[in-house]
């Protein structure tokens, strides 16, 4: 028989209120331990409750949801206690007496949820990305992955997928009796607008952006004041200034939100063709790499020189012996704060136009590649023209489908969704 499991669902201690969820078969036995009877189904009941010897622990509130209509599936309970940290501990410890009863593993509710058909996995990254949600933007994308838009989208592709199978089905029936066959253009048009539309789906925003922030580098020769203005883009003194040449010798990434956008602001030792310096010269490395994995640069150097695409600053314009450009995007000075604002607005322009839109989903590095992968089948099928081989590549096709949804996932994918997730979800 399975175990039952608990954990505190809310606040680390102390709080005002504390949750301990339960779930598993034994349910109603602990909440007859502990409660002294089992609540009527979906109603708060008022209860006492005590340990195994009787004694009283805490005066709170008990509900109770039978299979198969709860959160996972099984049946659920949830004691609703004072949040103090000797009032929880003392509940657990009660619970942990029932036989068949223990404490759960980070993520094991939500992992009991999918495997009884509850949510599937799209959704359950989904919520993982709801708990861990910093900004709006990032809320409102978990969701969207949450409510089942892409596992919606991803329904109505293996509905293509079948109905594309059930074509070459009828052509191996068909072939088998007069030898002829029978997939046409048709068909073959239907394969390219699917591969385009996979191919729509792989361009969207990336999980990793909204995670990690818009990527904002800021590059140019040493001494040009990257780090001036780094320091007044996440408003603290970060990084060292100085009017020594090389100052900066690594790469320094600073997180902030702006208006509700997660951005990493990174600064780097500045760009130069030879210097005799090892130290220097690893830096300039770094920042290199740091430059072709930025969203958007800011090239504090020779006009028109800096990496393709990035904005060109006119840094330090409050000092009458700054180097002008003749057509820069932007014309500021971090020390007096002159363009600051303009900067900031454009920033937050481009980010929230490379960010999912509202009721969009991001999607993550497992499912792009389920995706591709998806994709390249497809791809390969529109090259054959024998039915077998082109079931073959609808048969893989189907495969990633199935596996974005958790259908074909192994137990080292799984362990890896649910292992993000906190105590008690």
């Amino acid at each position: 028989m399975m175990d039952t499991i608990f954990a505190l669902s809310s606040g680390a201690p102390p709080a005002g209120i504390g949750i301990v969820r339960l779930t598993g078969p034994q349910v109603p036995d602990a909440l007859a331990a502990v409660c002294g009877r089992v609540p009527e189904p979906r109603r708060a009941v008022r209860a006492a409750f005590r340990d195994s010897a009787g004694e009283q622990i805490d005066d709170g509130i008990v509900l109770y949801f039978p299979a198969p209509h709860s959160v996972t599936g099984e049946d659920v309970g949830e004691l609703h206690c004072h949040g103090g940290r000797a009032v929880v501990a003392a509940l657990e410890e009660a619970l942990a007496q029932i036989p068949g009863c223990r404490r759960a593993e980070p993520g094991e509710f939500t992992r009991r949820a999918f495997a009884n058909g509850r949510i599937d996995l799209a959704e359950a990254e989904g919520l993982g990305d709801l708990l861990s949600a910093e900004t709006e933007i990032q809320r409102r994308a978990a969701m969207a992955m949450t409510g089942g838009v892409f596992s919606g989208a991803v329904a109505q592709w293996r509905e293509r997928l079948l109905a594309l199978s059930a074509e070459v089905e009828a052509s191996l029936d068909f072939a088998e009796e007069d030898e002829v066959e029978t997939l046409g253009d048709t068909f073959a048009a239907e394969l390219t607008t699917f591969v385009a539309d996979l191919g729509k789906a792989l361009a969207a925003p990336h999980a990793e952006m909204l995670k990690e922030g818009f990527r904002v580098a800021l590059a140019g020769p040493p001494n040009a004041g990257k780090s001036t203005l780094f320091n007044a883009l996440v408003e603290s003194e970060a990084a060292i200034t100085a009017e020594i040449a090389g100052t900066t010798r690594d790469v320094l990434v600073q997180a902030v939100a702006i208006e509700g956008i997660a951005f990493s602001f990174v600064d780097m030792a500045g760009l130069r063709s030879a210097t005799d310096d090892r130290i220097e010269a690893i830096g300039i490395e770094r920042a290199e790499a740091e430059i072709a994995k930025a969203d958007v640069v800011l090239w504090l150097g020779p006009e028109g020189k800096g990496p393709e695409d990035s904005w060109d600053i006119e840094a330090q314009c409050d000092r009458a012996e700054h180097a002008a450009k003749s057509a820069p995007d932007f014309v500021l000075s971090a020390r007096s704060g002159e363009g600051m604002e303009h900067l900031r607005r454009a920033l937050v322009e481009r980010a929230r136009a490379s960010m999912p839109a509202p009721g969009q989903a991001a999607l993550n590095r497992r499912q792009r590649t389920l995706i591709a992968s998806a994709r390249d089948a497809l791809v390969d099928a529109a090259t054959h023209r024998d039915p077998l081989l082109v079931g073959e590549c609808l048969r893989r096709a189907r495969l990633s489908f199935d596996a974005l949804l958790g259908k074909t996932s192994t137990e080292d994918v799984l362990d890896a969704v649910f292992g993000r997730f906190c105590l008690g979800k």
